[in-house]
């Protein structure tokens, strides 16, 4: 289930997606024991290692793959920041670092998109009422 809030732009109305709450490290930690033989205390500490490891791996170049998740890698931007020629270029230019993150999936012999290992098959999207409105 996902939901949604009531959003007016430019004088029309749209839904907002909207989050039911956070689940932090514990709660993820927990559920990934439930469904496997290693405690939650173990599988804390390893999702606690996890971003350190996938800084360390794109720092070195690398892009990491986790299967069932999907693909984390670097990119920079050098907006604003151009050269007149080729020998100029250099690593000094960008200006920005993001990480970019795309979701597994797999595709068929045709090519086309078969399943994304994370976006749900379906989604019925209910109306989060604020609190107020209760």
């Amino acid at each position: 289930m996902a939901f949604y809030k009531k959003q007016k732009l430019r004088g029309k109305w749209y839904p907002r997606s909207s989050t039911a709450g956070v689940m932090d490290t514990d709660d993820v930690a927990k559920r990934i024991a439930s469904m496997s033989t290693v405690s939650p205390g173990d599988t804390y500490a390893v999702l606690l290692s996890l971003g350190p490891v996938l800084r360390e791996l794109m720092s070195f170049g690398y892009s990491v793959k986790l299967k069932g998740v999907g693909t984390f890698y670097l990119t920079g931007g050098a907006a604003g920041q151009g050269v007149d020629t080729p020998d100029e270029v250099s690593g000094e230019q960008f200006t920005e670092l993001r990480v970019r993150f795309i979701p597994e999936y797999h595709r068929n012999s045709l090519n086309r998109v078969l399943e994304r290992t994370l976006v749900p098959e379906h989604v019925e999207w209910k109306e989060m009422k604020d609190t107020a409105e209760k």
